[in-house]
C-alpha cells in the first residue's frame, strides 16, 4: 500500500510536509517527501501522524491494567487506540509484592504478543508524603530481594520502575535495574536536590510526572524538579491536562527542553469514559468534571486524558504541532528504548494516526490495518 498526505509528520519534530510512505504487511518499508514513486493507492485527507506511543497509563474505557481480568487489558488498550494511541505501557500502582506479582504475569503475555510496550511499576517504594492515589500503609523502601522477584515474574517484559530515590536501598536497587536493562525514574519522591542527583548517577533516566508528587522548585531548595532539568539524560514526563500542571508552565517546559518532553496520561480507568465512581488499585475514586480525586476529594487520583488531548492542548498553549506530536511519539518511544514504533520511517511499525484540521482522531492504523473503531481494512 502506498499512502500520500499534504501534511507528512514523521514524529522527528520537523514541520509537516506533502510526503508519501509504502507499507507492506505491518511494516513501514519506505518513506519519502514529495511527489510518490508511483500512483497512490490511498490520499489521506488530513494531517498523517505516527501513532501515539504512552509511556504512562494505568488504563481506561472503565478498566484498569492492574486487573484479574483479562478482558479489561482489551477494554483499555480499545479505548485509548480510538484516541490515536496504539502503543501503551501498562503502569501498576502500589500493591503488596504477592498482587503486583500476579498482576505482572498477567500482563507478560500480553507484551510477548506486542499488544503493550512493557510494564512500569509505580510504587510500592514511594515516599509517604508524597504518595498521590496509593496506599500508604503499603509504600515500603525498595528491598532487593523483592524487586528481583518482581523482575523475574516480568520475565523481561517490566521496562520501568518508579521509586524514591531518598528511600533506603533505593541507590542501589536503581543500579540493579539499570544492570537489568530496566529504566528507573524518580518520582512521588520527598528528595532533596543532591539525593535526585544521586539518583541520576545511579542509572536513572526518567522523571515520573515531573511537577506532580514532589517538592516545588524553592530557591534556596531547588529539589529534585532541577536536578531533572538540568541534566540532558533525564526524559521528562508531563501530564498536559490543564488540571495536573498549568498549562503555561507546561508549554514553558516544552520550549525550553523540546526534545526532552514526554507526553503521558498517567489515566486512569475514566479515561475515554464518563464521570462517576472508579477503582485505581485498592482506592475508590470519584470523577467529576473530567478530574479524578480520592474520596478526600482533594488528591488526584491520575486523570481522564488521553494523549490526542494531551496533543491538542499543547498546540492550544501555542507549542507547534509538529514538536507537540515529536512528545507523544519519537520521545517516549526512545525514552521506552522502543526500537519500532514512535516514528514513520522505513523499518517501523506501521502504526498511523490521521488528524483532522482540528486535531481530532479520524482514522487509526495499526500494524498495517485500519482498525475497527475508526475506519476498515
Amino acid at each position: 500500500m502506498l499512502i500520500t498526505s499534504e501534511r507528512l509528520l514523521t514524529g522527528t519534530g520537523a514541520a509537516p510536509t506533502p510526503g508519501w510512505l509504502e507499507i507492506a504487511d505491518d511494516r513501514i518499508t519506505a518513506v519519502g517527501e514529495g511527489t510518490p514513486p508511483r500512483p497512490a493507492d490511498l490520499v489521506v485527507d488530513g494531517t498523517l501522524v505516527p501513532g501515539y506511543v504512552d509511556a504512562h497509563c494505568h488504563g481506561g474505557g472503565g478498566a484498569e491494567f492492574g486487573t484479574t481480568d483479562p478482558s479489561d487489558i482489551d477494554t483499555a488498550l480499545a479505548a485509548h487506540l480510538r484516541h490515536g494511541t496504539t502503543s501503551i505501557v501498562a503502569s501498576l500502582v502500589t500493591g503488596t509484592i504477592d498482587a503486583l506479582r500476579d498482576q505482572v504475569r498477567l500482563l507478560v503475555p500480553r507484551v510477548r504478543a506486542g499488544d503493550l510496550q512493557g510494564i512500569h511499576l509505580e510504587g510500592p517504594w514511594l515516599a509517604e508524603k508524597y504518595k498521590g492515589a496509593h496506599p500508604i500503609e503499603l509504600l515500603a523502601d525498595p528491598d532487593p530481594a523483592a524487586v528481583t522477584d518482581l523482575l523475574q515474574a516480568g520475565e523481561g517484559m517490566i521496562r520501568m520502575v518508579t521509586l524514591a530515590p531518598e528511600r533506603h536501598h533505593s541507590m542501589s536497587v536503581i543500579e540493579l535495574l539499570t544492570e537489568q536493562g530496566v529504566m528507573a525514574a524518580f518520582g512521588h519522591t520527598d528528595a532533596n536536590y543532591q539525593q535526585a542527583k544521586e539518583a541520576i548517577a545511579a542509572g536513572a533516566r526518567g522523571v515520573t510526572h515531573l511537577f506532580n508528587a514532589m517538592p516545588a522548585l524553592r530557591h534556596r531548595e531547588p529539589g529534585p524538579i532541577l536536578a531533572a532539568l538540568e541534566d540532558p539524560s533525564v526524559t521528562l514526563e508531563l501530564i498536559f491536562d490543564g488540571v495536573h500542571v498549568a498549562r503555561d508552565l507546561c508549554a514553558f517546559v516544552m520550549r525550553s527542553f523540546p526534545d526532552r518532553v514526554a507526553l503521558i496520561t498517567d489515566a486512569m480507568a475514566a479515561a475515554g469514559g464518563g464521570d462517576g465512581d472508579y477503582m485505581l488499585g485498592n482506592l475508590p475514586v470519584n470523577v467529576c468534571c473530567g478530574v479524578a480525586r480520592l474520596a478526600d476529594g482533594k488528591t488526584i487520583a491520575g486523570s481522564t486524558l488521553t494523549l490526542d488531548q494531551a496533543v491538542r492542548n499543547a498546540v492550544a498553549a501555542g507549542i507547534p504541532l509538529a514538536q507537540a506530536v515529536h512528545s507523544a511519539t519519537a520521545i517516549p518511544a526512545r525514552y521506552l528504548g522502543l526500537d519500532d514504533v514512535g516514528e514513520i520511517a522505513a523499518g517501523k511499525r506501521a502504526d498511523l494516526v490521521v488528524l483532522d484540521d482540528d486535531l481530532q482522531v479520524q482514522q487509526v492504523m495499526l500494524r498495517g490495518s485500519w482498525t475497527s473503531e475508526m475506519g476498515s481494512d
